[in-house]
């Protein structure tokens, strides 16, 4: 620090922020992109189905998007206060901030904005972050922010979730994060599947990987809320004030999300057993494509077997003259038999 003229702490220059998660930002725009392809094709689309072939398409692509924005979004566990810290070691100078905890299944993210952003003839305005993802190292990330000399409530709360913390807090969140992790790109897997065999005659096992896609998202909940709560809450004091954390918009959007999910699966199984010639018109469908049972004999006995309305034979007209000419002649066939039934 002496070498560059400075004698407390320091961070190297301002970071460049984005208004948000860059990964984020990405998956957003490609569903967007291809939301906005649909709807430019829509016009083509007559009648009803147009209707119902837009309402079918937001939808898969909102669960599509939810289950990959939140796999890697950082607000499942927020907290934020609003206090009066130290800002710098080694000074006693103290600063009025916002201070704000996001924790995500990779990783947390730390921010602190001062109230007003220009103090100690310096801008207050940090946004950091420390993963702990597959490839990535919390303690070599935590290391290299106290050589940057990040601000001390930075440093104060990413400490709490290192290794070596007695908190606890980084096995806890890491295990838990990894497994809920899982489980949603199982739920993505499933709703990929989903969307195949809706475009298919399978529809109901359509629905039932619909089903499935919910089932998983729930899982994932169940698997963080259970990780996060193993063991007793860690205390995070910033100066005055103390930091609480709770459930944050990606816990309760991937709820909302799998519950829709489950809803729609459930409907889409019991309408295919009472109603399957509505369901297969709401999905653009032929209905001659349903199925006839017919008996046939086997080793003895009848059996079910099933044949498409496009297999079945068609009724043909055979002409009167050809069917008066088809009959046996008694003269022709039987020349010396008098008694001949006409």
């Amino acid at each position: 620090m002496a070498a560059f003229g400075r004698t407390f702490p320091f961070y190297a220059g301002p970071k460049p922020t984005f208004p948000m998660d860059t990964t984020l930002a990405v998956i957003i725009i490609i569903f967007l992109t291809a939301l906005v392809t649909f709807i430019i094709i829509l016009p083509g689309i007559r009648g009803k189905m147009r209707l119902f072939w837009l309402l079918r398409v937001v939808t898969s692509l909102f669960i599509g998007a939810v289950i990959l924005a939140v796999n890697f979004s950082s607000e499942w566990s927020v907290g934020q206060v609003s206090t009066n810290t130290s800002y710098k070691a080694f000074s006693s100078a103290w600063i009025s901030a916002d201070i704000g905890l996001q924790v995500g299944l990779g990783g947390v993210n730390i921010t602190i904005t001062g109230t007003p952003v220009q103090q100690l003839n310096e801008t207050i305005n940090y946004n950091e972050e420390f993963t702990w993802r597959l490839g990535k190292n919390y303690a070599e990330e935590y290391a290299k922010a106290l050589e940057k000399g990040l601000p001390d409530p930075v440093l104060y709360l990413a400490e709490k979730f290192t290794p070596r913390s007695p908190c606890g807090l980084h096995r806890q969140f890491r295990l838990a994060g990894h497994y809920a992790s899982a489980t949603l790109w199982v739920a993505f897997l499933c709703w990929l599947l989903a969307n195949v065999m809706f475009s298919m005659p399978v529809l109901v096992y359509g629905g039932h990987m619909l089903l499935a896609t919910g089932i998983f998202q729930l899982l994932a909940l169940l698997f963080f809320s259970v990780g996060t709560s193993l063991t007793p809450p860690c205390p995070l004091r910033l100066g005055t004030a103390v930091l609480h954390t709770r459930h944050g918009p990606a816990f309760w959007i991937t709820l909302i999300t799998g519950l829709l999910c489950v809803l729609l699966g459930l409907a889409m199984v019991v309408a295919h057993r009472m109603q399957p010639h509505r369901v297969k018109a709401f999905f653009n469908q032929s209905v001659e494509e349903d199925y006839l049972l017919e008996w046939s004999p086997v080793e003895g006995g009848l059996s079910p077997r099933y044949r498409s309305m496009a297999e079945s034979p068609e009724p043909q007209d055979i002409p009167l003259s050809e069917a008066v000419s088809s009959k046996p002649s008694c003269k022709e066939e039987h020349p010396r038999e008098p008694d001949c039934a006409l």
